[in-house]
């Protein structure tokens, strides 16, 4: 589709595992949208701007300063953060800036500074949580399923990775601070908000090939956006690996929802997606990322989205999520039984 004339989207960590594959994918999905491909490492930064391809730059960028490296003057149509943004200096920018702001990577125990500067200045700027499983993709899809169902008992969302695959050092690095913080993993059971603690975090569930998997809780939003939106009284999100061995050439990212309650006609119902990618979890990631900022921007869906405080499932059509993955290359298959 044709792209209006507009600054470029800045991809804060754009040269990282994520974020060289959301500007290849939003290089795909808009072919005259401006880039700028943002990171520490200038040269990598460069490398990943040739890659992509069209009007894109690059640039050396650090979310550690309070003008985040950039060059004075520097103007953009959205600031999206790939990476950890714990001094908010990136949400600071887009506020400063009036532009969209995607929080990408903050887990459920860390979305209170973004918070905070929302509700601080709540006309500045649409700003957009999105540190959900694989960039909103999952909770997209748990509620694309719910609209089939008078009543949702339960959500369950089980991701499954190759046991080498942590997305790059970024990533890696908040999986290790998640560990070294102690943080529980939230989840809703009957109907209560708990902190999953030894046993309780773990679950097993089976994936696409009918192997049964041992997941670990998640501490995702995803859980509080289902929360709000549904009326279950279970919801969870869970990550199992798979050998290396058992994984086939390449790596493979599979997640799978799973939502239960009552049909219209009063039936009980278990439906199911399974959401598979021929590659690493990463650009399920970034598939996510894209499709939020593209509907910000007002690129897809819907006109620009105005200043306020939003979750994905509040700006985004849960149907054209699903439909947007399936455009980008993933594979989708649902299921369905009744109870």
């Amino acid at each position: 589709m044709a792209t209006r004339t507009m600054s470029p989207v800045l991809l804060l960590g754009g040269s990282g595992q994520v974020g060289a594959r959301a500007a290849k994918a939003l290089r795909r999905l808009h072919p005259d949208l401006p880039i700028a491909i943002a990171g520490r490492d200038a040269r990598r930064a460069s490398e990943v701007a040739a890659e992509v391809g069209g009007p894109t730059t690059a640039t050396a960028a650090d979310v550690g300063r309070d003008d985040l490296g950039l060059e004075r003057g520097a103007s953009f149509s959205a600031v999206v953060a790939l990476v950890k943004d714990e001094a908010s200096n990136a949400v600071k920018r887009a506020q400063a800036d009036g532009v969209p702001h995607v929080a990408f990577s903050d887990a459920v125990g860390e979305i209170g500074p973004v918070v905070a500067h929302a509700l601080a200045r709540p006309t500045r700027a649409p700003i957009l949580m999105l540190g959900h499983a694989f960039g909103g993709a999952a909770t997209l899809a748990a509620l694309h399923l719910a609209q089939e169902l008078q009543r949702v008992d339960a959500i369950a969302i089980g991701c499954v990775v190759d046991a080498d695959d942590r997305g790059g050092p970024a990533l890696q690095a908040a999986f290790e601070q998640e560990a070294q913080s102690g943080q529980a993993p939230l989840a809703l059971q009957g109907g209560k908000w708990t902190w999953l603690l030894g046993d309780a975090a773990t679950r097993r569930f089976v994936d696409g090939e009918g192997v049964e998997r041992v997941g670990r809780a998640m501490p995702l939003p995803d859980v509080v956006s289902l929360g709000a939106a549904t009326d279950a009284r279970e919801i969870r999100v869970d990550i199992a690996t798979r050998d290396a061995a058992t994984g086939g050439a390449g790596h493979v990212t599979e997640l799978i929802i799973e939502v239960s309650g009552r049909r219209h006609d009063g039936a009980g119902a278990r439906l199911r997606y399974d959401i598979v990618d021929t590659d690493g979890l990463a650009r399920l990631s970034a598939y996510g990322a894209v499709i939020a900022t593209e509907r910000l921007l007002g690129l897809a869906g819907g006109p620009p989205v105005g200043p306020g405080l939003y979750l994905p499932e509040s700006v985004l059509d849960p149907a054209r999520v699903v439909a947007r993955l399936e455009e980008l290359g993933a594979r989708v298959r649902r299921t369905g039984q009744r109870l």
